[in-house]
């Protein structure tokens, strides 16, 4: 027993990175197990032989480390989150070139680059050129990188008051840490201790909404990556989306309410929650959440009366009730950076007779879900705090004398942190101005580069087939944008202000 204990304290001892690679060397024996059941010999040679190659390499450099492993703190476990979203990635595409054979490296490290981000762009447009097994990695791979990121929000981020801990917790980022467990050789334990305490919840709702899923008559494999995709908001489907996947309403229904846990992680955790009210109807984004998915399908409902001269639209109720849930499930999940369409959404389209209803869900995918969630964008909270700060504005200027009071909803929030929220929307306004030229530079229109941009940033690679007037295919754009887009998902995924942070000699000193 006290061996075992040595050997698992010795094994956590590891660089974060190290911890990830072995994990997913590991994991590349599922689909290869998955390929052999289904007599695809090659695929499963590709996945068992990268998995072992994989922990060969994990072995030799953790033995070389020997007793010289660095001791570092959560500045270090910010760089090894950075290098398991660029360099990760080149050891995942691996089993996908030699798996496909007709398809450039490049291509399947932007899709590796897309899955462990929970970005989901599907750079190849065609699910049947994918055998089952390489769909099943690609949702696995998605779902790690979600339960990487909520781990990383309480473990790394929280600390370092980055991932918009910076509107809540007292300290600048990249200036002193003031959290009591961030001092050296802390950082693992408080790695451990959150992994200990999500790891069963997430591996358990995906396991729930996997077997409701298979309940409402989906297939085995869909209904699974499609789970893993809808906990880690990753968008990635074997069968080009929910629509096509023939689930029924029932189905839709369920992955509704599931889409709620990247809302808040008071859903499903108040690990994270320093001050403030613990009760979910209490949560501030999960209220603006709810607000955000009941008042944006209501406007587009009430607007098929004002637009009717139009569109060729009846009053028949069914199809009414039909584009009012096409249009809820459609703006929770790319308000939660999901990204799945409704098989009812070109209902709730034609209902509305909206000529540009893409322009609205590039909007919610802009604001994104909760803080400390696997969901991406802005973060409902920072759009909380600048929303309490206009309205405090607007009071000042009606009775300049007043003085604000603490409510419930403002608890959570520091001092500055409508200052701090303003700071990273400009950050993310700049980012998304500097992409989207950039890949007007190599060649993309005015549409497509704004539309990447925000798909890349926001972590809603779906936004690429739904969001313009014609689907982008990716797999034609040339490199250099390819590259340009692996940037901005790294960049949308850890944002802008924990890079800032990296290059801060003060975090590094702290």
């Amino acid at each position: 027993m006290e061996r075992k204990r040595q050997t698992t304290q010795g094994i956590f001892k590891l660089p974060l990175f190290l911890l990830v690679w072995a994990i997913a060397s590991l994991a590349m024996w599922v689909p290869a197990i998955h390929a052999l059941v289904l007599d695809d010999h090659q695929t499963s040679q590709s996945f068992f032989y990268s998995g072992v190659l994989g922990l060969m390499l994990v072995t030799l450099i953790a033995l070389s480390l020997g007793n010289k492993v660095p001791q570092y703190g959560m500045p270090g476990q910010l760089l090894s989150l950075l290098a398991t979203f660029v360099v990760l990635p080149v050891f995942l595409a691996l089993p996908v070139t030699d798996t496909l054979g007709n398809t450039r490296f490049l291509n399947a490290y932007f899709d590796m680059v897309s899955a462990v981000t929970t970005t989901g762009a599907d750079i190849y447009d065609d699910p049947a050129r994918l055998p089952a097994s390489l769909h099943l990695w690609r949702g696995l791979v998605g779902w790690m990188g979600g339960l990487l990121m909520l781990i990383a929000a309480a473990a790394v981020l929280a600390p370092l008051s980055l991932g918009g801990f910076e509107v809540t917790a007292r300290g600048e980022p990249g200036g002193r840490v003031t959290a009591p467990y961030v001092e050296r050789g802390s950082a693992r334990r408080m790695l451990w201790m959150v992994t200990r305490n999500l790891a069963p919840i997430y591996i358990g709702l995906t396991f729930a909404l996997w077997g409701l899923l298979m309940v409402t008559g989906g297939q085995g494999l869909v209904s699974l990556v499609h789970a893993m995709s809808v906990m880690a908001t990753s968008g990635i489907s074997a069968v080009g989306g929910v629509e096509h996947a023939n689930h029924g309403i029932g189905a839709e229904m369920i992955l509704f309410l599931f889409m709620f846990f990247s809302v808040s992680r008071l859903t499903f955790s108040s690990d994270t929650l320093i001050t403030g009210a613990r009760r979910l109807d209490q949560d501030p984004e999960f209220r603006l959440g709810l607000l955000l998915v009941i008042s944006i399908p209501m406007m587009l409902f009430f607007r098929h009366w004002l637009a009717a001269f139009e569109v060729d639209a009846t009053n028949d109720l069914p199809q009414a009730l039909r584009s009012l849930w096409g249009a809820m499930f459609t703006v929770l999940s790319f308000l939660t950076t999901t990204g799945f369409e409704s098989a009812d959404w070109e209902a709730a389209q034609r209902w509305s007779g909206l000529e540009t209803p893409g322009m609205i869900l590039i909007g919610m995918a802009m604001i994104g879900g909760g803080v400390a969630t696997t969901a991406g964008g802005v973060k409902l909270l920072r759009v909380y705090a600048l929303y309490l700060n206009g309205l405090r504005e607007m009071e000042r200027l009606m009775h300049p004398s007043s003085v604000s009071g603490e409510g419930r909803g403002k608890r959570r929030l520091q001092k500055n942190g409508a200052y701090v929220a303003w700071v990273f929307f400009m950050l993310f306004a700049l980012s998304l101005a500097v992409i989207s030229t950039s890949l007007s530079l190599v060649g993309a229109d005015f549409e497509q580069a704004l539309i990447l941009s925000v798909s890349a940033l926001s972590t809603t690679g779906p936004l690429t087939e739904i969001a313009g007037s014609a689907p982008i295919n990716l797999g034609v754009l040339p490199a250099s944008a390819k590259l340009i887009l692996c940037v901005a998902m790294v960049l949308g995924r850890l944002e802008t202000l924990a890079l800032i942070a990296l290059l801060s000699p003060n975090l590094w000193r702290s």
